[in-house]
């Protein structure tokens, strides 16, 4: 037990650093070969940061735990609006002032019930994995051509110019990009490893320290992001980085898992896990939704967040040993 647990904390703190290299010498090189900031912060910023979730899914469906990647991408959506938005929000209230923002948060929601449909077969076919790598890309490409069309005033373009590093020569940023391409799959083995040991001495599977533990350690990038822009008054390069990080983890993370080898989908997680995500994602935008001007996640609201992630947190736990949880649909 001692060594899983080593192995976790040791997957966590270099899968963490891994993902910050990769996406500061991805932006880096990005820059250094005249790619607007915008587009390097909508693609490679705004989904660098669940680079974990995708490369921990796909080790544990190659390594047999598909259980471990589903649970992994919808747990760690959950973690990002109810755990690091409440958070960041109860130390700082945070401002929406982006009108692309109000634009993504629905197009989020209707992504999460096409993957929710998908899944009421019992699995995810190699098919349907291609189908949502597709609609990724469609996303991306969409962002993309919004985001070009945007005022120069728009305050999430002045955040992403920010943030992105500058004057860092291009041998400097491509060995960062390779140490984190390196680093991730490494990092991820021993995490996957570790999780799955803890799964069978606690006796419970893979699902729920998917959507507990290792859902909660991916989504640490998201959280120093999110902690980072709130304290700099980035308002909405704190909200933006989670919906662009969970509209990936549904559609990049689910798919890579599913065109890697077909994801059985476990009954409990359509029935409970599924509408969690539903209930804490549209409470957060109705907390946050002002049609009299810009949105507004305050502490009241922050407050209530973390109330909904830590009751479902007790909840996972609590239902553990349910037979829906052992035996899968597909």
């Amino acid at each position: 037990m001692l060594t899983a647990v080593i192995q976790l904390v040791a997957g966590f703190l270099l899968l963490v650093w891994g993902a910050d290299r990769l996406v500061a010498g991805a932006s880096a090189t990005a820059r250094n070969l005249g790619v607007s900031p915008l587009v390097i912060g909508l693609t490679i910023i705004g989904f660098g940061t669940s680079a974990p979730e995708l490369v921990v899914s796909a080790v544990a469906t190659l390594k047999g735990n598909p259980g471990l990647a589903i649970g992994n991408a919808i747990g760690s959506n959950i973690a990002n609006m109810g755990l690091v938005l409440g958070a960041t929000a109860l130390i700082y209230p945070l401002r929406l002032e982006s009108t692309a923002l109000k634009r993504e948060y629905p197009m989020l929601l209707l992504i999460m019930l096409v993957c929710f449909l998908m899944g009421l077969n019992g699995s995810y076919s190699h098919t349907e994995g291609w189908i949502l790598l597709g609609l990724l890309m469609a996303v991306v490409i969409w962002i993309v051509r919004v985001g070009l069309r945007r005022p120069p005033s728009d305050p999430l373009a002045e955040e992403f110019e920010a943030e992105i590093p500058k004057n860092t020569p291009p041998k400097v940023a491509i060995l960062w990009l390779i140490v984190g391409l390196i680093v991730l799959p490494v990092s991820s083995k021993f995490l996957v490893d570790g999780a799955v040991t803890i799964a069978q001495v606690l006796g419970v599977t893979d699902v729920v320290i998917g959507l507990t533990i290792v859902a909660l350690g991916t989504s640490l990038p998201e959280f120093a992001t999110a902690i980072t822009a709130a304290l700099r008054k980035e308002d909405d390069l704190a909200i933006g980085n989670i919906i662009g990080s969970n509209i990936f983890n549904l559609l990049g993370v689910l798919g890579i898992a599913a065109v890697l080898r077909p994801v059985d989908i476990y009954p409990i997680i359509l029935a409970r896990d599924f509408p969690a995500m539903f209930l804490i994602t549209g409470a957060l935008y109705l907390l946050a939704s002002d049609f009299r001007g810009p949105g507004r996640i305050g502490r009241r609201a922050g407050s209530v967040l973390l109330v909904m992630f830590f009751g479902y947190i007790t909840m996972v736990w609590m239902s553990s040993g349910s037979v829906n949880v052992v035996t899968p649909l597909g």
